[in-house]
């Protein structure tokens, strides 16, 4: 059995108070004293009571990453990033996948699935501006993502807009005129490929080229098939484009192997780029150039949201990068 919080403290020649103190982060300790009541807990095995510590708060120290799909690529390296900041901080982070489903996001909403933690890092899909605005559960809550919402919660996301716009002007720079965006997804509430079709279509403007309707391709799901399917698409067309803005690393993988099965040269007869960064991005052949979103960011300013002081709701923006490699 593990030694008692008293037992710690005459270890280490201090108040019972103040090795609670140094147990629960409180920065007024000296640093001496703090290193002696360390050494004590070490040596001595001590363990927090967890339960007996959540009752006196009235807290868990868990939150929830309500995440699409736990497999897709871009939510593992978010998850993994949050978990990992989240245990800095002293919090458990519980990972719940909703499909896009909009039934599992309303449950959420009205506190289904929230009843055992302290905040919920929720990226919907499905549920629409007005239903997130209905909310009625009580539980903090913070927006990842682009939403048109007007819920009273906070909203972390990075601009879509200006990195869909960086993106598509990067392919126009090097001389393509025929460039297409792969990724609309008319079929979802979710706001992120309204936003990464607007930037695309304001680089298009700037450079003074008309959006054309048929190298605006919607895809049912962001994965690498939909990716493939949508670009042999593309190639079948009687004038091709010379370039292609992907909306995810995972639709410019899929477009990639499918040039490679027409036999198109990229980036030399058809430049490419995505968004997110992706690993997997960094060791197709060729890499892909790509918007690199930061994850650490999100992750950091998210959790902060949750556990920062109440004031009213914000909207950040988190950075961005353009990371050009040999795709274009």
């Amino acid at each position: 059995m593990g030694a008692s919080l008293r037992e710690v403290a005459e270890h280490a020649g201090v108040s019972v108070r103040t090795v609670s103190n140094v147990v629960n982060g409180f920065r007024y300790v000296a640093d001496d004293t703090r290193a002696r009541v360390q050494a004590s807990i070490d040596e001595l095995g001590y363990r927090p009571n967890m339960a007996a510590r959540s009752l006196r708060r009235g807290r868990t120290g868990l939150v929830a990453l309500v995440i699409p799909e736990v497999d897709s690529p871009y939510f593992a390296e978010l998850a993994a990033r949050t978990v990992r900041i989240a245990e800095a901080r002293g919090l458990t982070v519980l990972i719940d996948q909703t499909d896009g489903d909009a039934e599992r996001e309303r449950r959420l909403l009205h506190g289904q699935r929230t009843q055992l933690v302290d905040g919920v890092l929720f990226n919907p899909w499905a549920v629409d501006p007005a239903e997130l605005a209905a909310r009625t559960d009580t539980v903090p809550l913070v927006l990842l993502g682009e939403h048109d919402s007007t819920a009273p919660v906070d909203h972390v996301a990075i601009d879509n807009v200006t990195a869909a716009r960086a993106a598509t002007a990067h392919l126009l720079s090097s001389g393509r005129r025929r460039v297409a965006a792969l990724g609309l997804q008319p079929h979802v509430a979710n706001a992120t490929a309204r936003r990464r079709l607007r930037g695309y279509r304001e680089a298009l403007t700037a450079a003074g080229l008309t959006p054309v309707p048929e190298l605006e391709v919607p895809v049912r799901t962001l994965h690498r098939a939909d990716g493939h399917r949508a670009m042999l698409g593309l190639l079948d067309l009687a004038e091709p484009p010379d370039a292609v803005f992907c909306f995810t690393d995972e639709l410019a993988l899929g477009a990639l192997r499918a040039a490679a099965d027409r036999g198109v040269a990229v980036p030399e007869d058809l430049a490419l780029a995505g968004f997110d960064d992706i690993e997997d991005g960094r060791f197709s052949v060729p890499a892909l150039t790509t918007i690199s979103p930061d994850k650490n960011a999100i992750a950091e300013l998210a959790l902060d949201c949750l556990t920062g002081e109440s004031r009213a709701p914000r909207a950040i923006v988190a950075p961005h990068e353009l990371v050009v490699r040999g795709s274009s």
